[in-house]
């Protein structure tokens, strides 16, 4: 289906809206267009006739008839105006509505290649493009088509001859439009992309704003926005060229030649003598002429419009096309929180598999460790479990529920996590630890905050559980922001928690908070830790240890110690450097 065929569709959601707009249109339109008319009646039947005496009584009917006309004109521009910027704007809020739910739909792997930039620029410069074509541009359309339709009938009423002279222009126009589609959508295609471009490139800067400035990178930086900009400047240019060539020097050009033709055949028509044209009706083509290339100007200068929004709406199709899964709202009942992986693989990229062919299981209750070097597969492990990504090949149970028989959205109900990182959202910290979820009540997050030592450190701050938090948390230490992850993860109660790496960013002092909270959190629920610190995971159940993808080593920490392999050597190596830094 073609770009505009969808847009129309979207239009048709709100079709009764548009349709009246539309019908007030064409209202006020005929009123418009009947003046001229009335004018030439006046001027022909009752000023311009020889040899009799002006009745002013007719001519009075007419001229409030007249100004009837221009009331009825005005309030019914007014009405259509309303209703199709009304229109609009619930065309666009519906199409950036579905394109953020769309986003909440795909895949993590979308997002791997994606800058976030190029996502935001698709949901607000896009669709903004969009509402530019159904409040400026379908109004202009719409406008300009009815008032050419309405002049032509008019001149065809009046002389069909110089109507279908006059009537050259249409073809031209259409050409015209041709041939300025033709380069003004390769121009818009590079101008939407570096817009893309350069969002993506503003948002990366902010978020490693530091890294920028620590490093002394601002000059590379902006040099590389400045290239981006430097080729969307150019290509701006180029369609203003384009835009420059299509508006009044076109337009002009097609003034010049009707007024010629228009003197030529009225003209030549007085002179032989062989046809008598009325005052009246020489004003009434005159005002019809000029009124013609009114919506020609209005047209032409739309094209820009037109096809940038057609761009945008190429792109946010684009993306809506992209295959995502409904979000569920299906419900199960708790986990008693088995879990096992049977002869898994997975890779990010086609048969570059970072887990090959691994099996374990936690039972209920239990705490299994992951430990292993960067890149051995730890993480992956989680994405898995979480269903951010599925397996290549083997298969994930829970409680003997294979988790590809469930929606992505039941098989975290009953999950909760806490990362190396966490993520704070703009709003309070009690918001940030119940997410806004009616379920979980004032009172239960300040219980959880309790339960994980968080009172001991947030105590300081003015406004308690109250305090606001600024996007990712920026106004609160590393450690503040990880007692709120843990509050969270308590107060959602989860059977199945995954930490990871929840301890590797904080202080002793905090660490030992936590590790205190991390006891009570485990109780009764299947936890997995990713740890660096393996003096954090010493009661851990069983500890895996991965190396390239496999479990190289399996065992509690002393049958480990015992075995004398990787894990001893990682954790020597720990503890020697631990006694050096106290040393220290």
């Amino acid at each position: 289906m073609t770009t505009g065929k969808r847009l129309v569709q979207y239009a048709m959601n709100f079709k009764s809206v548009v349709i009246v707009g539309l019908i007030f249109l064409a209202i006020a339109v005929a009123a418009d267009l009947a003046t001229p008319l009335i004018a030439k009646e006046i001027i022909d039947n009752h000023i311009a006739t020889s040899g009799e005496t002006i009745d002013f009584e007719p001519i009075a009917y007419l001229l409030a008839l007249f100004f009837a006309l221009g009331i009825v004109t005005a309030v019914f521009r007014y009405l259509q105006y309303i209703l199709l910027q009304k229109g609009a704007n619930k065309i666009i809020r519906k199409m950036r509505n579905d394109v953020f739910e769309h986003v909440q739909r795909l895949p993590i792997r979308y997002f791997d290649n994606l800058p976030a930039g190029k996502v935001v620029a698709r949901i607000t410069n896009d669709t903004e493009a969009i509402r530019e074509l159904f409040v400026t541009v379908l109004s202009q359309f719409a406008t300009s088509f009815m008032y050419m339709a309405g002049i032509y009938a008019a001149l065809f009423y009046l002389d069909w001859r110089m109507a279908l002279i006059t009537f050259v222009i249409v073809p031209l126009l259409y050409v015209w439009m041709l041939v300025y589609r033709k380069y003004a959508a390769k121009y818009n295609h590079v101008v939407r992309e570096k817009v893309s471009d350069m969002n993506a490139m503003i948002n990366e800067s902010i978020q490693g704003m530091t890294i920028i400035q620590a490093f002394r990178r601002e000059k590379q930086m902006k040099e590389e926005f400045e290239t981006m900009n430097d080729v969307h400047f150019k290509f701006q240019q180029k369609l203003l060229i384009l835009e420059a060539a299509a508006s009044h020097n076109m337009v002009g050009v097609l003034r010049s030649m009707v007024f010629i033709a228009f003197i030529w055949y009225f003209g030549g028509a007085t002179m032989s003598g062989n046809e008598v044209v009325t005052v009246g009706v020489l004003y009434a083509f005159v005002d019809y002429i000029i009124r013609l290339f009114n919506p020609i100007s209005g047209i032409v200068n739309q094209f820009a419009k037109l096809e940038q929004a057609l761009v945008a709406a190429e792109r946010v199709f684009r993306l809506l096309d992209r295959s995502g899964e409904d979000v569920s709202d299906e419900k199960i009942a708790r986990y008693r929180g088995n879990v096992r992986f049977e002869d898994v693989w997975f890779a990010y990229k086609e048969e570059e598999y970072v887990l090959k062919d691994l099996t374990f299981e936690a039972k209920q209750g239990e705490t299994v460790a992951l430990v292993g070097h960067t890149g051995s597969g730890k993480s992956s492990i989680m994405n898995l479990l979480f269903r951010f990504y599925d397996v290549s090949k083997g298969s994930i149970t829970i409680d003997g529920i294979n988790i590809n028989d469930m929606s992505r959205q039941a098989v975290r109900e009953h999950m909760g996590i806490v990362l190396q990182d966490p993520y704070l959202f703009s709003g309070t910290i009690e918001s940030n630890i119940t997410l806004d979820d009616k379920r979980i009540t004032r009172e239960r997050a300040i219980k959880a905050l309790e339960e994980v030592g968080g009172e001991r450190v947030l105590k300081h701050l003015p406004n308690g559980i109250d305090e606001p938090v600024v996007e990712k948390g920026s106004t609160l230490s590393s450690g503040q922001r990880q007692l709120v992850s843990f509050a969270r993860a308590l107060a959602f109660d989860p059977a199945i928690l995954i930490l990871d790496e929840a301890t590797s960013n904080i202080d002793t002092e905090t660490e030992e908070i936590i590790q205190h909270a991390m006891e009570v959190l485990k109780k009764g629920r299947t936890t997995f830790i990713i740890a660096h610190r393996l003096s954090t995971i010493k009661n851990a159940d069983r500890i895996l240890v991965l190396d390239r993808g496999e479990i190289a080593e399996a065992g509690s920490h002393d049958e480990l110690m015992k075995l004398g392999g990787t894990y001893y050597q990682m954790y020597q190596i720990q503890s020697g450097m631990s006694s050096a830094q106290k040393i220290g």
